[in-house]
């Protein structure tokens, strides 16, 4: 804007309020790059074996099923977990059951069906709907088979838009929901899926520190995963958030396989007795606590108009 500017008299004015956004903008931003400095973390032998899984928005009228199939037997997650997936899909993803024996299934056609499979074996599996009756989220209780137990939250919350909602309340108050949750929970947890949001917005970072737990792109990198076809306009809003237990040792996009978000694989560890983490970990004010505790309320009174079955415009 500020090279716009015809009158000289507010040249000088605009370009100092173009640096001053620059350098608020950059300040924030730069958490995310490998500029921003953090701990390295190396694997001990009290700790789990290295686990990987996948995370992926497969857009529920792509049809490309066999091109996700390939991919999930070419990296060979020990789990993953899929979004916007519906019965089409579901059937396509049969092939699959006989490596991945345990699983979780929240079949919709509203385009927030969720689907998880599994190598590690499930102890538990519960199906949340913090805000509405047609949005799930996935508790997914799993104990390795070298003895280490562990909680993965699966999420997709909706996004605001002319589409789908007019306002943010429900993904907020999904999310702040999951995140009054997790908090409680006493064993590592990790939480993933299509946030809908990206990791430095005002409800991210609230999310964050009502849950108490870590953003791993902090020092690595944005891993921007949408929109899939547009790698100049590509915003990172499939997030991940983990506890201090859990160590990241590889977090990254994969190829496209035909949807609109790229997927995400993830590959980690969990040491009880490596405390370096901790202080990575914020913890909400009681302001923002009574905040995160309003926008919950918003959500579930927000009450969104969805259909039950979806069709591609």
């Amino acid at each position: 804007m500020g090279f716009l500017i015809e009158s000289s008299e507010y040249f000088l004015y605009y370009q100092g309020l173009l640096v001053l956004l620059f350098i608020h903008h950059s300040h924030t931003l730069i958490k995310y790059t490998p500029l921003y400095p953090v701990k390295k973390h190396r694997q001990r032998r009290v700790s789990s074996e290295k686990l990987h899984f996948i995370s992926a928005n497969v857009y529920q009228f792509n049809k490309e099923y066999n091109r996700f199939l390939d991919l999930i037997k070419k990296y060979s997650p020990d789990f993953f977990m899929t979004m916007e997936s519906n019965g089409d899909w579901e059937k396509a993803m049969r092939t699959l059951e006989e490596d991945y024996p345990y699983q979780h299934k929240v079949t919709l056609e509203n385009t927030y069906g969720m689907h998880f499979y599994s190598k590690v074996e499930i102890k538990h599996a519960e199906t949340h709907y913090f805000v509405a009756d047609d949005i799930p989220s996935i508790e997914i209780h799993m104990t390795t088979d070298d003895g280490f137990s562990f909680v993965f939250f699966g999420v997709h919350p909706p996004p605001p838009s002319p589409t789908e909602e007019e306002t943010s309340k429900e993904r907020d108050g999904d999310l702040l929901s999951t995140a009054q949750c997790v908090k409680d929970i006493q064993k590592p947890v990790i939480v993933v899926g299509d946030f809908n949001n990206v990791a430095w917005s005002k409800s991210s970072i609230l999310f964050r520190k009502t849950s108490h737990l870590i953003d791993p792109r902090i020092g690595h990198s944005f891993v921007s995963t949408f929109h899939a076809k547009y790698r100049l306009l590509r915003f990172p809003i499939d997030l991940m958030f983990h506890s201090e237990d859990i160590f990241i040792k590889d977090l990254k996009t994969l190829e496209n396989f035909g949807s609109d978000h790229l997927p995400v694989y993830c590959e980690f560890f969990i040491d009880h007795h490596n405390d370096e983490q901790e202080e990575l970990i914020e913890t909400a004010t009681s302001d923002e606590q009574t905040e995160a505790k309003k926008m919950i309320q918003e959500g579930i009174k927000e009450n969104g108009d969805r259909d039950t079955v979806v069709t591609e415009d």
